[in-house]
């Protein structure tokens, strides 16, 4: 059994948060957790489903099992007139799996390049880069019960994904596990280049729009915006970027002018929180061990040696001082164990 009792979880959060699990259990099957459920000694703790730990903020202690999903595997599954369906293990790199995808000619995530974590957890969060969503793509989520070891397919229409939310965040919240997801991905591709710079970057470099080269934009713009985890603990961008009603955008305008915000939907506009918490004043502004990033105001960082106690103050005060200059609330993007 892939088992390790009082396991370290500092390295395996890319916060670098000091942590430790009662047990660590590695998943690589279903098998894994048919066995994990046979053993009286496992059966009846706690379980936490950790993926590449990019998303999430850590207790000094996590009780009972965390379950490390190491699911593999990249294939070409089906095809129809229109689009190539790939299936890959929950356990994959991201990032490495939008590399493959490309590698194969195959468009629809490049945008999406670089992004941290797993296959597994990119559906939970639904996550999103320069106006693309993992949701655009995704087909399915094959997941087991954590408690019964039962597979159930998620269709997407099933995953009730928002902005940066799905059903696993919300209604199915710490039930499943999911150990893969297949994708849609068009033969004939929409290039999503509108965003500033993602446009500047093409023209920087000389690069036609292609989805490799799209790519290779996303890549050089956030290795530019976000420090590397193994320099620097951090989670990347922490905060959400806020919906708020026009009225409240359009009331912000004659004093703030150059705030930054897009279309939302009927009624509403989505702001930047970057801007928002750099304007707060807490661009490179740290309160002990954690902070916000001195390149890029949305990045909260670990300088070192920081507990979650040390987030939460951070966090805390931040959301204060920027509901108190703008009446807007920001909310952490991460999950918070």
């Amino acid at each position: 059994m892939p088992l390790a009792p009082s396991a370290d979880l500092t390295a395996l959060n890319t916060l670098g948060l000091h942590a430790q699990a009662d047990f660590l259990y590695r998943l690589r099957g279903p098998d894994d957790l048919l066995a994990l459920q046979a053993d009286p000694a496992l059966s009846a703790l706690p379980r936490y489903v950790l993926g590449g730990g990019s998303n999430l903020v850590l207790p000094a202690r996590v009780p009972g099992v965390v379950l490390k999903v190491e699911v593999p595997g990249r294939e070409i599954i089906a095809e129809d007139a229109d689009a190539i369906y790939v299936r890959a293990g929950g356990g994959e790199n991201w990032h490495d799996f939008v590399q493959w995808t490309l590698a194969h000619g195959l468009a629809g995530l490049e945008n999406l390049a670089l992004i941290p974590g797993t296959v597994g957890a990119a559906p939970i969060q639904n996550i999103g880069a320069y106006g693309v969503e993992v949701k655009d793509t995704l087909h399915a989520v094959h997941a087991l019960d954590l408690v019964s070891g039962a597979p159930r397919v998620f269709h997407r229409d099933e995953c009730a994904f928002a902005y940066r939310d799905s059903v696993f965040k919300q209604a199915e919240a710490g039930r499943w596990v999911i150990v893969a997801v297949e994708f849609r991905l068009p033969k004939v591709p929409t290039l999503h280049t509108g965003y500033g710079d993602i446009e500047r970057e093409l023209a920087t470099l000389g690069l036609a729009a292609t989805p490799q080269n799209v790519a290779q934009a996303v890549i050089s713009v956030r290795r530019k915006k976000l420090p590397d985890p193994a320099q620097i603990g951090n989670a990347g961008s922490f905060f959400k970027n806020p919906i708020v009603p026009v009225a409240l955008r359009d009331g912000l305008l004659p004093q703030w002018p150059e705030l930054v915000s897009y279309p939302a939907g009927e009624g509403k506009a989505k702001l930047a929180a970057g801007w928002l918490i750099e304007r707060a004043g807490w661009k490179g502004k740290r309160i002990g061990p954690v902070g916000m990033y001195e390149k890029q105001a949305l990045v909260l960082v670990n300088h070192g040696g920081a507990m979650r106690d040390d987030v939460n103050a951070v966090v805390a005060q931040v959301q204060r001082d920027v509901y108190d200059r703008f009446g807007v609330q920001l909310e952490a993007e991460p999950v918070f164990w």
